[in-house]
């Protein structure tokens, strides 16, 4: 009986029965991709970082080492399980050449290592332990993904020929936010380029319980070993592999729960719609001595029906879709063991949507209760009160023509109704905006105050070379005599000890200059101005328990020096772990410069940057877009990937929902569309009335939208760009694309959903509708 009601309504009723599934599919889709994504990410996280056994802390340093005082501090500390020191060839970008193109203008700092023994291997891409030849070369996958070489070419590294024979997987300098590249070479190889760059040195320890890296951390600290560059933990390995993908699928994740929600109300839509249609015979029903359960049971086998077709079908569309977003983790990571789980998790979450549709449509099938069989019977449909809008009459109307006073006072009479529609365009907008707005903050120039750097056009980095100071004296006499540059800056990187809470000692790298010229985003408090102030990163602040007006103890020139913080900023750089202050100190050694620029014209930089770079070669020259592009470019393609869609998604969405909600509309207001028909309304009138409605629903559900896009929105956003070290986070807004553009698409999208929704309206005869 079930399948032949079913059938023969599905018969009836076929654009609105598959427009709710597709709304369902969608639903399911995003929701299975999300879970399978999860997994997939997370499977192949753990299995790169499993397989290549990636350190549980290393230390970079450049300078003298002293490997027996490191080695016996190794054999004594209990909790260390391997330990080995990696050395680094440091080589400057210009001296890399793939046919004719070189890496001079990389960011990054490239180097060449050999295959570790013990552990932190450098993997192929099918996950294996590289073993390497004689004059063979393995290339960071990061250079694959920009097309800068390809297996094959030959490579002059400083004079000497080599063939890349492969890409490498590095699960420790894999993302673009690392901020070194290690390239694979041979033993023999690597003894005869070690003259010709700078040796750094990767301090690895690996430990038996991974819980204990606080108190080891703090250890290796209080010990006084080598520390002359970043710190960088098994946890922040971890979170900058899994950064740029990470975000793309959160971004997923919360426009599929968002489509759920949508899913819900689209689903209350039809119902109610067929309710509507239906009225008389579900008051006959009711009046012949039908069950309310056995009436309800009609309906809910209908959704059912919708809910498991929609959810098989979204479940296939994840599979469509899943190979291309899942190409960009397989390339970085590798493949998943996962990969069963994930098909496992992408069920459950169908199931899921599955049982919330069931719910919710039972939920919603309880007003059947309040039905009374004579008032349907005798009226076809649902007798409303007009509630609201009292005071808003034709009669004092002077500002709206008659046909829009009568859609927007509908509207405001009938609240309850077009609520579901508003709550709707309001998600819709949020669904376009929210993403937009992330993809535009994390590409805009301004972004570079959440990574502790300031908003400069040029930035030149001094580090890993002799006589740094007189270097830097170079280049900053050449500044100050250059009349395109309009103000700069210089900083010094030094370390200096200080006191914890329980009276441990850390090292604290502190970057010192005048930090009023170029400022980060502080979250709380200021730059530091006076000798006796410092600022702490966000992280830094959280791990020593310290906020504003706080007083840290320094070590600085060998006598302790009480500072009080005066901010705490967003830093996403060296491990989320820095500070910032303005004293002078002439004891500490220099871990590395950094000079920012700005120029008096901006369209100067690019042929500025090269002069900078070919005079100064020994310093690593940036353009602060070309820095940014290079190092969050994955993360931005990957958000912007994923705007786009929730852009499309998001439309889809408002022409289907108000198409939904018109032709309900149509179906519920007949008696009263036959009456005004009746006083000499026309087909034209109608049609302007409910295109009033819609409009009027939609300004309001774009600003409400925008409003909680701005708060919530910012919110969530700022609550997972903090997890990696920035804090107080705030959308950079394009306001055209966010307040022009995409609320006109939205208006162009309801518009067209409007007409074709009450094309209907037309065609309802007053005779048939106007009955005692």
């Amino acid at each position: 009986m079930y399948y032949k009601i079913i059938r023969n309504d599905i018969r009836k009723s076929k654009a609105l029965t598959l427009t709710t599934t597709i709304f369902v599919a969608a639903a399911a889709m995003l929701v299975a991709l999300a879970a399978i994504l999860i997994v997939n990410l997370s499977g192949a996280l753990n299995e790169l970082m499993t397989t290549a056994k990636t350190p549980h802390l290393m230390q970079m340093h450049a300078g003298e080492i002293d490997s027996e005082r490191l080695q016996a501090f190794a054999e004594h500390n209990s909790n260390v399980d391997e330990f080995q020191v990696v050395e680094f060839l440091n080589m400057d970008g210009s001296q890399i050449r793939f046919g004719d193109r070189s890496l001079a203008s990389s960011v990054q700092d490239n180097g060449f290592s050999i295959q570790n023994k013990k552990f932190d291997y450098l993997l192929d891409l099918d996950g294996s332990v590289i073993n390497v030849s004689d004059g063979e070369l393995y290339v960071p996958i990061s250079y694959k993904k920009d097309g800068i070489t390809k297996v094959g070419d030959k490579a002059i590294i400083s004079g000497k020929e080599f063939t890349v024979t492969g890409f490498l997987r590095d699960s420790q300098m894999n993302s673009m936010l690392a901020s070194s590249k290690r390239f694979l070479i041979s033993k023999h190889d690597f003894e005869e380029l070690e003259n010709l760059g700078n040796i750094e040195y990767l301090i690895e320890f690996r430990l038996k319980d991974l819980s204990k890296l606080s108190e080891f951390e703090t250890a290796y600290t209080s010990a006084g070993l080598e520390m002359n560059g970043p710190t960088i933990t098994y946890p922040l390995f971890k979170m900058l592999n899994a950064l740029s993908d990470g975000m793309m699928i959160g971004v997923i994740l919360l426009v599929s729960v968002l489509v759920v929600v949508i899913a819900l109300m689209c689903i209350r839509f039809t119902l109610l719609a067929k309710v509507e249609d239906e009225y008389r015979e579900i008051g006959v029903m009711k009046a012949i001595g039908l069950r309310i359960s056995d009436i309800k049971r009609i309906y809910l086998a209908k959704y059912a029906a919708i809910a498991a077709a929609g959810c098989m079908v979204g479940f296939a569309l994840s599979f469509v879709f899943k190979g291309m977003l899942l190409e960009n983790i397989r390339l970085n990571l590798g493949k998943s063991d996962n990969s069963s789980f994930a098909l496992l998790f992408g069920i459950i979450g169908i199931l899921l949507v599955f049982l919330a549709i069931i719910a919710y449509v039972s939920g919603v099938l309880r007003r059947f209760r309040k039905i009374s069989a004579a008032e349907a019977i005798r009226f076809g449909t649902s007798q409303e009160k007009a509630a609201g809008a009292k005071r808003f009459n034709l009669s004092s109307n002077r500002l709206l023509s008659t046909n829009v006073f009568l859609g927007v006072k509908d509207v405001l009479a009938r609240k309850k109704l077009y609520a579901t529609m508003l709550v709707v365009l309001m998600i819709s907008a949020f669904i376009i905006i929210v993403p937009q707005n992330l993809h535009n903050t994390i590409s805009s120039k301004s972004f570079t105050k959440y990574m502790g750097i300031g908003n400069s056009d040029m930035r030149i980095d001094i580090q890993q070379t002799d006589n740094m100071s007189d270097k830097a004296d170079e280049i900053i006499k050449t500044m100050s005599s250059d009349s395109t540059i309009a103000k700069y800056t210089v900083f010094t990187t030094k370390t200096f000890k200080t006191k914890t809470g329980d009276g441990s000692e850390e090292r604290l790298k502190i970057e010192l200059g005048d930090h009023s010229i170029f400022p980060v985003e502080y979250s709380e408090g200021r730059a530091p101005t006076a000798d006796n102030e410092i600022a702490l990163s966000a992280m830094n602040a959280g791990e020593l328990g310290k906020k504003v007006g706080d007083i840290i103890t320094l070590t600085i020139e060998g006598k302790e020096r009480n500072l009080t913080v005066s901010g705490i900023y967003s830093d996403i750089t060296n491990g989320g772990k820095t500070a910032k202050a303005v004293f002078t100190d002439h004891s500490a050694k220099i871990m590395w410069y950094v000079i920012s620029a700005e120029l008096s014209d901006p369209s100067l930089t690019a042929s500025k940057v090269a002069e900078y770079a070919n005079r100064f070669d020994f310093a690593k020259v940036s353009d602060i877009d070309e820095y940014m592009a290079q190092t969050f470019g994955s993360t931005i393609r990957s958000v912007g990937m994923a705007s786009k869609s929730a852009i499309v998604v998001a439309l889809l969405i408002t022409v289907l929902v108000t198409l939904l909600f018109m032709k309900m509309l149509v179906a519920k207001d007949r008696y009263s569309i036959a009456v005004m028909k009746a006083f000499g309304f026309t087909n034209s009138d109608m049609k302007t009335q409910y295109i009033s409605r819609s409009v009027f629903v939609l300004i309001v559900g774009i600003v409400l939208g925008t409003l909680l896009a701005n708060t919530l929105g910012e919110m969530l956003a700022g609550a997972a760009i903090s997890s990696f070290g920035a804090s107080k986070f705030h959308f950079t807004v394009n306001p055209l694309s966010a307040y022009l553009f995409s609320p006109l698409l939205m208006i162009g999208s309801v518009l067209i959903a409007t007409i074709i929704g009450t094309s209907r309206a037309g065609q309802i005869k007053i005779s048939e509708h106007i009955k005692e």
